[in-house]
């Protein structure tokens, strides 16, 4: 199978080539589709150098900011591989995990598989408050989704594509995350959770969401699971 990986990036000069390198030094059949969100820094020409270095690379820009539901939306919008990953352009999210992402999928066992980072793996220690604003954030949508899922905010979100071409993504901004969570639910896709490791970065190195991001995801998780009825259920194959 060909693997998409959608790669959202907003002012990540810096370690756009360390992940992109990451990304291609994975072993899979692959293409890397990333979309600037009208980045203030050097992304922009950066991510045009890495297509014309790299046949499998696919670049695209929005001219106005719109946000990392947005950039998302755009990038799978052009997907052509077999299932998709989402992969942050910092360095938080290691694409060696792809083979432990993909593999609940590959073997027939799941339609979806979320990378969890409480489940075990390993992580950097740190930012308390932001822990616990995703563990309140996933308790709320646990709730209404009626799933068991121990990280809903996590990046690692590995779709067939089949469910990505049922999303109907509406969400510009960080509520993507719950939105994506109530939508295979509600498709009564088959999700998976596996470990993940996790190099978080505090404000200082650049990272983005933060404590005001968490109104919107709550109000996201009640839309998209109390008055949205955008998507509908995969079909099933009779054995």
């Amino acid at each position: 199978m060909k693997l998409t990986v959608v790669v959202p990036v907003y002012n990540e000069q810096r370690t756009l080539d360390e992940i992109i390198r990451r990304v291609q030094a994975v072993d899979l059949e692959k293409e890397i589709i990333c979309v600037d969100d009208a980045s203030k820094d050097d992304s922009w020409s950066i991510l045009e150098r890495l297509a014309r270095t790299h046949a499998n690379i696919r670049v695209f820009k929005h001219d106005v900011n719109q946000g990392k539901g947005a950039a998302i939306r755009t990038g799978l919008a052009k997907m052509e591989g077999d299932i998709a990953v989402i992969q942050d352009a910092d360095l938080e999210y290691d694409p060696k995990e792809y083979f432990t992402l993909i593999g609940p999928i590959m073997d027939g066992r799941a339609d979806v598989v979320f990378g969890s980072r409480f489940l075990g793996g390993p992580h950097r220690v740190h930012l308390f408050f932001h822990y616990m604003a995703n563990k309140f954030l996933t308790f709320v949508s646990n709730v209404f989704t009626n799933l068991n899922l121990t990280d809903m905010e996590t990046c690692y979100k590995v779709m067939r594509r089949e469910v990505v071409q049922r999303l109907n993504l509406k969400t510009n901004r960080f509520g993507v995350e719950p939105e994506i969570t109530a939508k295979v639910a509600r498709m009564r896709a088959r999700i998976y959770e596996v470990p993940i490791s996790y190099s978080g970065r505090d404000f200082s190195e650049g990272k983005k969401i933060g404590w005001k991001d968490g109104i919107p995801a709550l109000w996201a998780i009640l839309k998209f699971n109390l008055w949205d009825n955008s998507v509908e259920p995969l079909p099933r194959t009779k054995s």
